[in-house]
């Protein structure tokens, strides 16, 4: 086999030593370079099989050298590597035709992953690009837990596939859904959303689909539902893990036979939009509770996109903190406030429960009730335990909530996974499992029916579809005690 060369250029000396000391170990022909105008060179020549080019070099910006070398060369494969770490540096890579970007610092495995792939035989799959240089960024953090969503966003800039996101409430779902429709090829179109939580199940079908004028009481005129707003450009179908089942079998027909019919309506209406899905829950434990169908889950998840909360990316915090203090410096018409470092520190240590969104609420509170310009440890440290003070009864009450709207199979199913995690490993619960939970279930039952009854057993039978003398012996053996109101 005919050895490879590989061109590197990066102005890290530290970093082409690691480079060249690695590949060359490999079997590679390793050329490096600290400058563009000297990689710009070799590739001008015809020389190199694969190019490693950092981002900042002292002379071009490797971004902008990539355009050129993907027209005078579009076969070369270039892996672009940079210490920047952003969503658009991600994107404009790949938009410009980068084989792949990788995030400093870098896993060397992953790099030798990536050159062999980038070797092997291919067509070219270069697309021009159309991301403007100046184009703010719209999703804030360089940390590592945010690299893989930047990535996996940037491949999937110029696709209509449907996309998955996953996360907890207020890690951002909804401003990852609009970067991807943002920069992605239906810029120009629409970008619609609805939160399937919030519309009564009985709307929903006509939120999606529309309705026809006297389709049922109350359609005074006609409607024109999200699909038909989003028509070539993106719907984004938030809390989809709360949608019925019906809307949910009806969505589904409509994704596979690309068409729909409003609501009353007779004329079916083609389907072009992208479609983007999010949720908190877990979908596949709801797939297996027979509370979410698992072919639309499988139609919508075919490319998920997980992402981590804040106590997963607190390096990301300072970036996230003066991103806040510029929003309300620029609403207010106010210089931008900052914050010490003692203070940051202080910020990482809190568990951040409501993630950014509960972030974002702290910062402006703090800039609104602070006039210093330089935030310190002191003010956070008094907001942040009033704020802790008060998450504590919000917490409780956000549980409470949540079990609230639980469905009892849902309930049983929840209480049910805590007792196999807590028997996890080589030993499973003890045997008679099966008596053990009808008879847990069975005493509630039997002592809330009895209540309802005012302790009446003819009553609270005929109520339970049981037999008196039954009841009578399962009041006996659960040792349920027969309580009569007094009024």
């Amino acid at each position: 086999m005919t050895e490879k060369t590989i061109l590197i250029a990066d102005d890290d000396k530290a970093i082409r030593t690691v480079l060249s000391r690695a590949l060359s170990r490999e079997g590679y022909e390793v050329r490096m370079a600290s400058n563009a105008t000297t990689l710009w060179r070799w590739i001008s020549n015809g020389e190199g099989d694969l190019v490693i080019s950092d981002v900042v070099m002292p002379d071009e910006n490797g971004l902008d050298m990539l355009i050129r070398i993907k027209k005078l060369r579009p076969e070369l494969p270039v892996i672009i590597m940079s210490a920047q770490n952003t969503l658009m540096t991600a994107v404009k890579a790949s938009e410009r035709g980068a084989y792949e970007y990788l995030p400093k610092p870098f896993d060397l495995d992953e790099l030798r992953t990536v050159i062999t792939k980038g070797l092997s035989p291919k067509k070219s799959t270069f697309v021009s690009a159309n991301i403007a240089d100046d184009e703010e960024m719209p999703l804030i953090g360089r940390s590592l837990a945010m690299q893989d969503v930047y990535r996996v966003m940037a491949r999937l800039m110029n696709t209509d596939l449907s996309v998955m996101i996953i996360g907890e409430t207020g890690t951002g779902k909804e401003l990852v859904a609009k970067a991807l429709h943002d920069l992605g090829k239906r810029r120009n179109s629409k970008f619609v959303a609805i939160n399937m939580a919030a519309i009564p199940k009985e709307l929903i079908e006509s939120e999606l689909f529309g309705h026809e004028k006297g389709s049922f009481t109350g359609a005074v005129s006609k409607k024109i539902g999200r699909f038909e707003q989003a028509r070539n450009g993106t719907l984004f179908l938030d809390e989809i893990g709360d949608m019925p089942m019906d809307a949910q079998t009806r969505l589904l027909r409509v994704l596979q036979e690309g068409e729909y019919l409003s609501v009353g309506g007779t004329e079916a209406v083609k389907v072009d939009v992208r479609i983007i899905a999010a949720t908190h829950r877990n979908l596949k434990q709801l797939i297996s509770q027979g509370l979410f169908r698992e072919d639309l889950y499988y139609r919508l998840n075919v490319v998920p996109i997980n992402i981590p909360p804040l106590r997963e990316r607190k390096d990301d915090i300072p970036d996230l903190v003066q991103h806040f203090f510029n929003i309300y410096g620029e609403d207010n018409n106010q210089i931008p406030k900052l914050m010490d470092q003692k203070a940051y520190d202080f910020l990482a240590e809190h568990n951040w429960p409501g993630n950014i969104r509960e972030l974002e609420n702290f910062i402006l509170r703090i800039a609104a009730l602070y006039k210093e310009e330089l935030i310190g440890f002191n003010e956070v440290c008094s907001e942040l335990a009033h704020n802790s003070k008060n998450d504590v009864k919000q917490g409780i009450n956000e549980n409470d909530k949540r079990q609230l709207n639980e469905t009892l199979q849902q309930s049983i199913h929840r209480h049910l996974s805590k007792y196999f995690e807590a028997h996890e490993g080589q030993y499973l619960p003890p045997n008679g499992l099966y008596s053990r939970i009808l008879s847990e279930l069975e005493i509630p039952l039997i002592e809330l029916s009895l209540e309802a009854t005012n302790g009446n057993q003819i009553k609270a039978a005929e109520l339970l579809g049981l037999n008196r003398n039954t009841l009578r012996k399962k009041i006996k053996e659960l040792e349920i005690s027969v309580v009569k109101k007094r009024f």
